[in-house]
């Protein structure tokens, strides 16, 4: 399937900012089942220096420098993507998760895939017993370790409202637990928290989904939006798989990974510093379009 996307992020501030410093995480990146086929990012105002670099994670990160003062800051990303992942392995054929856990915790390898970086504590996932708790419900003894995210994946939709007035991106994970309610970043983060307190890596993941409209509706522009989920670790020889407790639904061809990290704080779309007001309105687009659609178009 080949997606054209077009996103575009507009920050509106309370007065001029005369300085900005940005860093973006707005291209998507090459994984298997997914390749890049072209993307190009316009930003206004132009800034004065813009420089691309892959991080440890190998996520694309634009660093711009704006040095005029302005009042509007629009980042456009236009993306043509060809997504063709693989069928998900047999959940009851992984294995234990215990076995998982010890293989993660052996690990002698620190390259940006392996599951030592994913174990520990992090700035918006810290140790949550109540998660931990909460998750073991579904792995007992030697449970096969997908089967039982699967499970608590599924638990998550069930016993979670989506609810975006709920809470922020800097609400801890302990309130959006605690109140049952919040959005794709809290029940990813709540989710990983979970897997982590039993020792398994988990790894929080942006990008997007596409929507697809009710039968005779015309797909609403603008109407997809950005996304986050969660991967989890199942040993070195599946590797690791992605699973949306927002939707309940391991990822298939409708999800398009953007960036990859421990958590937020790791891939956040736009991060930075400004010379100016605290005031500012954030508004993001995003149409994700079958290529078939735009052709028939």
């Amino acid at each position: 399937m080949i997606y054209d996307i077009h996103h575009v992020t507009t920050y509106e501030y309370g007065s001029p900012v005369k300085f900005a410093h940005c860093a973006l995480r707005l291209s998507p990146i090459d994984l298997p089942g997914q390749t890049v086929i072209a993307t190009a990012m316009t930003i206004d105002p132009a800034p004065a220096q813009s420089v691309e670099r892959v991080s440890f994670f190998g996520n694309r990160v634009t660093s711009i420098t704006i040095a005029t003062e302005h009042s509007d800051l629009i980042v456009t990303v236009d993306t043509a993507i060809d997504v063709d992942r693989g069928s998900a392995p047999q959940a009851d054929a992984t294995a234990p998760f215990e076995a998982v856990r010890e293989e993660a915790f052996d690990s002698a390898s620190l390259d940006k895939a392996s599951p030592a970086h994913f174990l520990h504590p992090s700035r918006y996932v810290p140790r949550f017993a109540p998660a931990a708790d909460y998750a073991r419900t579904s792995f007992s003894p030697a449970r096969p370790v997908l089967e039982g995210a699967i499970e608590l994946m599924q638990r998550i939709r069930a016993d979670f409202k989506y609810d975006t007035k709920a809470t922020q991106v800097s609400t801890p994970i302990s309130e959006a637990f605690q109140k049952r309610r919040g959005v794709c970043q809290d029940f990813a983060h709540i989710m990983i928290a979970a897997l982590r307190g039993l020792g398994l890596p988990a790894a929080y993941v942006s990008g997007y989904i596409r929507t697809i409209p009710p039968p005779g509706k015309k797909r609403l522009q603008g109407a997809d939006a950005m996304h986050a989920w969660v991967s989890l670790w199942c040993g070195a020889e599946i590797g690791w798989v992605d699973l949306d407790p927002t939707n309940s639904m391991l990822i298939g061809n409708d999800h398009i990974v953007l960036a990859k990290g421990r958590d937020y704080a790791d891939i956040s779309p736009v991060a930075g510093i400004i010379l100016g007001t605290r005031e500012q309105d954030v508004d993001v687009e995003v149409d994700v379009i079958p290529r078939e659609e735009t052709v028939e178009a």
